[in-house]
C-alpha cells in the first residue's frame, strides 16, 4: 500500500503531524511528502497498487488477542548506548553495532512463518534494488533468499537464525506508528448521498526528475502542471475540493463522506463499500506534490481536542461534530492524493503485497527495503518480526516503523491508536558486520555472505 506509504496521533497526532503510509509506489517518497503516514499513521500515502492477494490478518499469525483492543504493556530489551551521529543521512552514516544473537529474540514460530513467507516475496526487489542505507548489496541477500523458498514446515525461527544477523542502526531508539487499509462508502457513479470525488491522476499532472538536469540534484522530483512556459505548482487541496479539476481529471468514484475520503487519501489506499454490497478496491496512484501537514498536531496544539480524543476515531467524531472548523483544517494539509482501480491486494513500495500484521513501513536510506525488522517495543502488539515492505512520506530516519494491520473493524482500532516506542534490530545476511569490522553478538566475526 506504501507504496505512499503515507499511515496513526499520538498515535493519530504522531502520524497526522507526520506523514504514510504509506501504500505506495517505488520512489514516491522522494516527492514532497504527503505522508507510507498522512493519516493516521505516519505512513502517508501509502499506496497501493495491485498485486497477489495478501491475508490481512498474515498468514496465520494475530498479534491482537481476541475481543475489545486492549493496550497490552511490555518491557523493550535494551538497546546498546552510542552517541548519535548528527545529520546521518544513511544507516551507514548512522553507523551500526551487533544486536542480540537472533536465536535469542523473543518471536514465534507463526510470527517467523510469516515473516518468512513476506521476505521470500520480496527477495526478487531485495536482490535487484540499490540499497540506499549503504549496508548490504543485492548478492549478500541470495543465500537467504534460496533457503526462505523451501524452509521446512515448523523451521522458520531457525532460518533466521541461521541466516541473519541483528544489527542496530544508531542508537537503536524506535518508534513504531501504524496504518491500514479502510472501507468507506462510496459509488461509481454519483447518485443521492454520493457527492465527494475520488479522483484519478489528472492529465495535466507532469512528474519531473531534477537529477536529469543536474547531477547535484540526484533523486529529488517535483510534480507540477505547465502554464504557458512555466512549471509551476499543482492545485493544492482547497483549489480541488472547490472545483478547479473538471475536465481535467477523470472521477473514480463518489464518497459518500468528505471526511472519510480525506482518511482514505492518508493511509492512500482502501476499499469503496458500494450501494449494491459490491466493493471497489483502489490505491494510491499520485499526488500533487504539495506538501503534507498533518492536521492532529495542528488540532492538538490549538486545544482542540480534549482527553481521549487524540485516537484517529477522536479527530473523526471532533471533525465530523464541527463541520465548518473541519472542513477548513482539513485544507491546511494541501497534499492530495489521486488513485486508480485495483485488481487486487494494496501494494508496498516495493510492488508487492503487503500484509496484515507483518508488513511495514521505513525509511529505505535506512533500512533496506524487504528486509526482516525486529521491533522490542513498549506495546505487545507492536513487538516481534516485521518485514519492511513499504515507505511513507513521514516515515523518515533511523529506527521510525509504520506497522500495517490489515483491513476492518479491529484493524483500524489497532493502527489508529498505535503509537509504541522501544527498540529496534535489522535482521541482515551474516557477514553483514564482519564487512563493517565488527563482531556478531556470538563474539566472533561473521561469516562472509555467500555469494
Amino acid at each position: 500500500m506504501r507504496g505512499y506509504r503515507i499511515a496513526t496521533m499520538v498515535a493519530l497526532s504522531v502520524s497526522l503531524s507526520a506523514c504514510a503510509g504509506r501504500i505506495v509506489p517505488a520512489g514516491v517518497s522522494d516527492y514532497p511528502a504527503p505522508p507510507r503516514g498522512q493519516g493516521p499513521s505516519p505512513t502517508a500515502h501509502r499506496p497501493r497498487p495491485t498485486g497477489p492477494a495478501a491475508q490481512p490478518g498474515g498468514p496465520g499469525v494475530s498479534r491482537v488477542p481476541t475481543g475489545p483492543v486492549r493496550i497490552l504493556p511490555a518491557t523493550p530489551l535494551p538497546a546498546t548506548p552510542v552517541v548519535a551521529v548528527p545529520g546521518a543521512a544513511t544507516a551507514a552514516q548512522a553507523g551500526i553495532l551487533a544486536g542480540p544473537p537472533v536465536a535469542s529474540l523473543p518471536m514465534t514460530e507463526d510470527q517467523a512463518e510469516a515473516a518468512r513467507a513476506a521476505f521470500a516475496l520480496s527477495c526478487p526487489g531485495l536482490m535487484r534494488r540499490t540499497d540506499a542505507s549503504g549496508l548490504t548489496q543485492g548478492a549478500d541477500w541470495q543465500a537467504a533468499c534460496q533457503a526462505a523458498a523451501s524452509v521446512p514446515r515448523g523451521q522458520a525461527r531457525d532460518f533466521f537464525a541461521r541466516y541473519f544477523e541483528a544489527v542496530q542502526v544508531g542508537d537503536g531508539r524506535s518508534l513504531a506508528t501504524g496504518y491500514y487499509e479502510p472501507e468507506i462508502a462510496g459509488s461509481r457513479e454519483r447518485r443521492s448521498g454520493y457527492e465527494v470525488p475520488i479522483y484519478a491522476r489528472p492529465r495535466d499532472l507532469i512528474d519531473v526528475d531534477l537529477g536529469a538536469f543536474t547531477p547535484d540534484l540526484k533523486g529529488k522530483k517535483v510534480r507540477g502542471k505547465v502554464q504557458g512556459s512555466n512549471l509551476v505548482p499543482y492545485d493544492d487541496r482547497t483549489a480541488i475540493e472547490q472545483g478547479s479539476l473538471e475536465g481535467r481529471a477523470p472521477v473514480l468514484a463518489w464518497g459518500a463522506d468528505p471526511i472519510e475520503v480525506f482518511f482514505l487519501q492518508i493511509q492512500g489506499s482502501g476499499r469503496l463499500r458500494l450501494p449494491d454490497g459490491g466493493i471497489m478496491r483502489i490505491g494510491y496512484d499520485s499526488q500533487n506534490g504539495r506538501d503534507y501537514t498533518g492536521i492532529g498536531a495542528l488540532m492538538k496544539a490549538r486545544g482542540l481536542l480534549g482527553p481521549g480524543q487524540t485516537s484517529m476515531q477522536g479527530i473523526v467524531a471532533w471533525l465530523h461534530d464541527h463541520p465548518e472548523e473541519g472542513r477548513a483544517i482539513m485544507r491546511e494539509n494541501k497534499s492530495f492524493v489521486f488513485f486508480r482501480e485495483l485488481n487486487g491486494a494494496p501494494q508496498g513500495a516495493m510492488g508487492y503485497a503487503v500484509t496484515g500484521q507483518v508488513s511495514a513501513a521505513a525509511d529505505p536510506k535506512f533500512v533496506p527495503l524487504g528486509a526482516p525488522v525486529f521491533l522490542s517495543m513498549d506495546r505487545q502488539d507492536a513487538s516481534g518480526l516485521w518485514v519492511a515492505q513499504d515507505t511513507g512520506g513521514a516515515i523518515k530516519g533511523a529506527n521510525r516503523f509504520d506497522t500495517f494491520w490489515g483491513a476492518g473493524d479491529t484493524a483500524r482500532a489497532v493502527a489508529g491508536g498505535m503509537s509504541a516506542r522501544g527498540t529496534a534490530f535489522l535482521l541482515l545476511p551474516v557477514g553483514t558486520l564482519a564487512r563493517a569490522g565488527l563482531t556478531s553478538a556470538s563474539g566472533t566475526p561473521g561469516a562472509p555472505p555467500q555469494r
